[in-house]
């Protein structure tokens, strides 16, 4: 089966990109959200990033007009719809992707392919809330997509292998890397990822060190380009939590019970970048420890 119209539901950070990375390797791309200043925002700042390329060379002019002539933007669902295949990129909560496919489903084609880019969900159970078990996948990109290489791939218990073929053909003409994962709980990467983020937190939490310390020592100790606290506000303390949540919830192991001082943050809504508070205060010139 060849794809040639994807369509891409959520606007915000991963949406964003997918949608990018998309525009710029040939697709028509289709961006849905249910917010029209989000829908606005999002394509303001893919604009923005495609003129960072041009300015580094590393995209022409040309390329970038093309790009942004194939991304359209939508409130209505429905027109994701008649996409080849739909890449879900809402929060991580497995109640809204629920609701997200239920209200798709009417309007989908025959051949559609469905995909998740949940990070930790179990793609099975959400496959079978549609009516396409078969033709769902698991598509988790990593964050920001325009610069990271790898995309897991993620087959839930019915995925038939035209359905493999198809996703891996995407990211192959993306230029990107696959990694085939099982469906487990936090698949590969953030299996391994956020269990090491989860005892950085916990190690804070002890006192064995400061948020300065733990973030130097492995990024001069292990040779990390970001400390984990630095990278856990990158990537979102909520979305860090959800994750941490699945894990334990999904393999029943103590060693995957979420840190309460990251409990504590989510709570307080301090959320990392996205909020300008986590583990680092981004209100001023240059980000200052809470801790």
């Amino acid at each position: 089966m060849e794809i040639k119209k994807i369509g891409v539901i959520g606007a915000g950070q991963m949406g964003n990109g997918i949608a990018h990375v998309l525009a710029v390797a040939g697709y028509d791309v289709v961006l849905n959200d249910i917010s029209q200043d989000q829908l606005d925002a999002s394509f303001a700042l893919i604009e923005s990033n495609l003129e960072r390329q041009v300015a580094r060379d590393k995209l022409s002019s040309d390329a970038r007009d093309a790009a942004l002539s194939r991304l359209q933007t939508t409130l209505d669902i429905a027109q994701v719809g008649q996409s080849d295949l739909v890449i879900e990129a809402a929060t991580e909560k497995e109640d809204v992707k629920v609701k997200i496919f239920a209200n798709l489903l009417p309007h989908l084609q025959p051949h559609t392919i469905l995909t998740s880019n949940t990070s930790s969900i179990s793609i099975t159970r959400l496959a079978s809330g549609t009516d396409r078990p078969e033709k769902f996948m698991g598509f988790h990109f990593m964050n920001p997509v325009p610069i990271m290489q790898l995309v897991e791939l993620i087959r839930g218990i019915a995925t038939d292998e035209e359905t493999y073929h198809a996703c891996l053909a995407v990211v192959e003409k993306l230029g990107k890397t696959a990694a085939s994962a099982e469906d487990f709980p936090g698949f590969i990467v953030n299996r391994i990822l956020m269990p090491m983020i989860n005892e950085a937190v916990y190690t804070l939490y002890e006192g064995v060190g400061s948020v300065a310390s733990i973030d130097s020592s492995l990024k001069l100790g292990a040779n990390h380009p970001m400390g984990p606290l630095e990278l856990a506000d990158f990537i979102g303390l909520d979305t860090c939590l959800a994750i941490m949540n699945v894990l334990h919830d999904g393999l029943a192991d103590t060693k995957y019970r979420p840190c309460p001082l990251l409990t504590k943050y989510v709570e307080a809504g301090w959320l990392g970048r996205k909020t300008e508070r986590g583990f680092y205060d981004y209100r001023g010139e240059t980000p200052v420890p809470t801790r």
